[in-house]
């Protein structure tokens, strides 16, 4: 009997003990919901994107560097923020507070916020600008700003006076952009003076006997300046090593065969041993300059230079870089560098501003010193960074302009913020070696991408939203 009453006791306290533990739990599942009930209304996310209510707060605060930290009580009110949509995903953020000096502003990809009466300027990276989605109707108060620092083969369109016009702001390789990125390839004057790679004129001499006075290095064949006719043309009439999928008759080693092994120590070693480098660049604007260029005056090699028709402003001395467009014929340029190869005292000519350690280029010194960005240096924004940061600034300033009861500031881009020829080809010779491929391509792809330009800006100027169907009618109309 004693033994029967101790078990119910038992039982009766382990039945207590249970209820007593379900309770708590329950207690503490209810807090949790409601403390997750306030997180979630405080984020506004929901499957990782951003909820549309009148004044959503801002999802995940996040400075530049360098920037002010904003307290707690400032940053649960940062929804007086102006919003920069990045119409192309080209950043991945679905939201962040960015600190541009005294401003911030609320940078997202993330699409819903298209209606959002804070939002203020859409954001497009030239690759990726595409007739398929934009953001219309625009609204008075709606910034369109272009980040493009690519080649035009990359999206013709915007080379054409009705497309660049559409943009209020702009970053681009042209010095006179709002946001000039020509020297988006050099890291500073450092790299340029350094003597890191550079090989003694002796041994470059010595090593003539197994190589090549120049090399040629590409993998993009035929594109818009038509480079690889004339390296054809050139080795008809001069040795040359060329390493690249382009017109290659040398190999690398294994260990340097990948493409990502271009910007390598040990690629920069066999650079460095040539006495001239054949720099020549996919396309030929004024101030499209890449490293192509830069990379064999860091390597103390001359470059050879096909590009930007105007590469005498960027030079780091007078005397530092062969101009291809001086000559009127591979055949001459060829013979020019041959009398070069057997002529220490000239060629030494070329390099003495870097064994001196000397750029007397002031515009180019200027452009270092003066830009807001870095190059491969973590300790410095990226031109990406410095590019919000304008878009950003800018639009802060028509806001204070309002305040005051001032009518804002209208900023628009212009042909010079991105303009580029009409590709041409060369034609040495009959007996020249022809052939089906790219090069055929390009100018037909910019005449009609002056059509294309033309019926996107009548779309655009239209304000609503259009078909492709619509589009290419108009381009096709005649």
């Amino acid at each position: 009997m004693v033994r029967i009453q101790r078990g119910k006791l038992l039982a009766f306290c382990l039945c207590v003990m249970a209820t007593v533990f379900l309770l708590i739990t329950l207690q503490v599942v209810v807090e949790l919901g409601k403390f997750e009930g306030k997180k979630f209304k405080n984020s506004h996310l929901k499957d990782g994107r951003a909820e549309m209510e009148a004044e959503p707060l801002h999802l995940r605060p996040f400075f530049k560097r360098g920037g002010p930290t904003l307290n707690r009580k400032k940053t649960l009110a940062a929804d007086g923020f102006p919003i920069m949509l990045w119409w192309s995903p080209l950043t991945g953020e679905t939201g962040r507070l960015g600190q541009c000096g005294a401003d911030a502003c609320f940078f997202t990809i993330n699409r819903t916020y298209i209606h959002h009466h804070r939002t203020k300027a859409f954001l497009f990276y030239g690759t990726d600008f595409s007739i398929d989605s934009l953001p219309l109707p625009r609204k008075a108060h709606h910034d369109w700003a272009l980040f493009h620092e690519e080649s035009p083969k990359n999206n013709y369109k915007l080379f054409h006076q009705p497309v660049i016009t559409l943009f209020n702001y702009t970053a681009t390789f042209s010095r006179h952009s709002h946001l000039p990125l020509t020297t988006q390839y050099l890291e500073g004057t450092e790299v340029l003076t350094s003597l890191r790679y550079l090989v003694p004129l002796r041994s470059k001499n010595h090593l003539r006997k197994s190589l090549a006075p120049l090399v040629y290095v590409q993998s993009d064949c035929d594109p818009p300046s038509d480079r690889d006719t004339y390296v054809r043309e050139l080795m008809t009439y001069i040795e040359v090593d060329s390493y690249g999928e382009c017109l290659r008759n040398k190999p690398l080693p294994p260990r340097l065969s990948n493409p990502a092994s271009m910007d390598t120590d040990g690629f920069y070693r066999i650079l460095a041993q040539y006495k001239f480098i054949l720099a020549f660049e996919n396309a030929v604007c004024d101030d499209y300059i890449t490293e192509k260029f830069w990379r064999p005056l860091k390597l103390g090699v001359v470059p050879v230079y096909y590009g930007s028709p105007n590469i005498a402003d960027w030079l780091p001395s007078n005397r530092s870089a062969i101009m291809v467009s001086e000559f009127s014929h591979p055949r001459e340029l060829a013979s020019y560098i041959r009398a070069l190869d057997q002529d220490d005292r000239r060629y030494q000519a070329y390099i003495e501003w870097k064994l001196e350690g000397e750029i007397s280029n002031q515009r180019l010194l200027t452009a270092l010193r003066e830009r807001k960005w870095g190059v491969q240096d973590v300790k410095q924004d990226s031109h990406i960074d410095a590019f919000e940061c304008m878009v950003c600034s800018k639009v802060w300033d028509n806001i204070r302009l309002q305040e005051k009861g001032l009518p804002p500031k209208r900023w628009q881009a212009d042909v010079t913020h991105l303009s580029c020829p009409e590709p041409t080809v060369f034609a040495f010779s009959p007996l020249a070696p022809r052939r089906h491929s790219l090069r055929e391509m390009w100018i037909p792809s910019f005449q009609q991408s002056k059509k294309e330009a033309q019926a996107l800006r009548w779309l655009v100027d239209r304000n609503q939203n259009f078909s492709t169907q619509e589009f290419w009618a108009l381009v096709f109309k005649d």
